[in-house]
């Protein structure tokens, strides 16, 4: 191909293509016209990529194409039906086909936890040598409880939610990496297993489970989330299957991260009214963890049956894939 030759044959076109397409309005005549030339120069630009990929003009088709077909379709914008649809198909769906690694997760956590609670309060050695018998003390009689109660319930659930959306956030960054999700998650579990263990060892286990069962069901089914959606994603390079290049796994499953992060932001926030409203509410413990029980099953059924209807439906939650726009030729 000779490129010169081809720009000059088809420079005017593309020029009557870019003062079309920055056209607020349109009469008729002229919309036909955008049609006719988007199709000649999404052509023009398939060829030139096959035939002589010169990187500026490429670069300058791609650019006129994109902003051509902005034209013809307008922006996504916001609409009720879009936030209707990421509620009822995106977000439950995400989540639903990627429930064995979350429930993996889960799975993993509470065993890892549970065995460190058992050891922890079987064992009072371990606690004393991390731990001066004043700490523990405090820890057992007054801080854990204490730690509900010290802020204003407004600002505790804004601490809250912030914290645990920075962590939820940090599960799903770092699992294209693997390690720093496992790494979080043992953190974590290290930390509930002592603390929970000390309670228990210590005869308040009533008080323990019953600050931590209201809120802790969702919050960490949330965390849980997260981070076995970041192990998806770093098992999407791993092994992105036969079908599917590694840049091209990572690239639906991390769009897929993005729709699982907004709809966690929201998950988390009401973990957080439950952590700082229910768990110190002064009402029967009974009452506090029927509230945080609610609340969980709530969840698991909202994700599990939208999830299996949106998945026979053959529907996706790959944001890209579900508004991209076939050209036209």
């Amino acid at each position: 191909m000779d490129l010169d030759a081809y720009v000059a044959e088809h420079a005017g076109e593309w020029r009557r293509l870019d003062q079309l397409s920055r056209r607020r309005r349109l009469s008729a005549p002229e919309a036909d016209e955008l049609v006719i030339l988007y199709q000649r120069t999404a052509t023009h630009l398939s060829a030139v990529r096959s035939r002589s990929p010169d990187p500026a003009l490429v670069a300058r088709l791609s650019r006129l194409v994109l902003q051509a077909r902005s034209a013809l379709t307008g922006g996504p914008g916001f609409s009720l039906r879009s936030v209707g649809r990421f509620f009822s198909v995106t977000f439950p769906l995400a989540v639903y086909r990627a429930a064995p690694w979350w429930l993996g997760v889960t799975a993993a956590f509470a065993t890892l936890s549970g065995v460190l609670m058992w050891y922890v309060a079987s064992h009072p050695e371990v606690p004393a040598m991390l731990l001066s018998e004043d700490q523990i003390d405090e820890l057992v009689n007054s801080s854990f409880a204490g730690y509900y109660t010290e802020y204003q319930p407004q600002n505790f659930a804004l601490q809250v939610w912030t914290n645990n959306a920075f962590l939820a956030a940090q599960c799903l960054a770092g699992g294209v990496l693997v390690l720093p999700v496992v790494y979080v998650l043992a953190v974590n579990a290290l930390s509930l297993g002592l603390v929970g263990g000390i309670m228990i060892g210590n005869g308040r286990a009533d008080v323990f489970f019953g600050l931590v069962t209201p809120h802790g069901l969702l919050e960490l089914t949330a965390v849980f989330i997260a981070a076995g959606f970041g192990l998806r994603i770093g098992w999407a390079w791993i092994a992105p299957g036969p079908l599917r290049t590694r840049g091209r796994a990572l690239g639906e499953t991390a769009r897929e991260g993005m729709v699982v992060a907004l709809g966690l932001v929201l998950v988390l926030f009401i973990s957080g009214l439950i952590e700082a409203f229910v768990t110190p509410a002064p009402v029967p413990t009974m009452v506090r963890i029927a509230i945080g029980v609610t609340a969980f099953v709530g969840f698991l059924g909202y994700v599990f049956g939208f999830g299996v209807r949106a998945a026979q439906s053959g529907e996706s939650a790959d944001v890209e894939e579900r508004d991209a726009l076939v050209p036209m030729a």
